[in-house]
């Protein structure tokens, strides 16, 4: 018998896009292939300060910095695409620099990873292998 599949952690949320688009600062998933795209595609999409400097570090403190001025929501359309032609230790680092944020003690981090439900399945697997294995601690309700 197999066992049930990983939850998500409770900040990333995995949408089929059969509703109305989630409230939130929309990221366009087709822009964010590489680091060098993301991190461009971030840096308008919030945006993030001149000091900004597109590496993970960088990321995690403007991430902190625009938590300090309350919740955000980012909504990945087409969240397939994200990383997609980077090494999948990259998504791992920035699921990493996410989850660091979202429990940082600021305020509400949430992601949105939304893409039609046919890609899905591969997205949860990609998150799966980035994070070890495991998308997230498991469900004690």
């Amino acid at each position: 018998m197999g066992a049930a599949s990983p939850q998500p952690p409770a900040w990333l949320t995995l949408d089929a896009g059969s509703a109305s688009e989630p409230a939130g600062v929309p990221v366009p998933g087709a822009a964010t292939r590489t680091r060098a795209a993301l991190h461009e595609t971030l840096a308008r999409a919030l945006p993030l300060p001149d000091w900004y400097g597109r590496n993970w570090d960088a990321l995690a403190d403007a991430l902190a910095d625009r938590l300090e001025e309350g919740p955000l929501t980012l909504v990945v359309r087409d969240a397939a695409h994200l990383l997609a032609d980077e090494p999948p230790a990259q998504l791992g680092t920035l699921l990493d620099v996410l989850g660091a944020a979202a429990a940082g003690g600021h305020g509400t981090l949430r992601v949105v990873l939304r893409d039609h439900p046919d890609r899905l399945p591969a997205l949860r697997h990609r998150i799966a292998a980035a994070l070890g294995g495991h998308v997230g601690a498991p469900d004690v309700t």
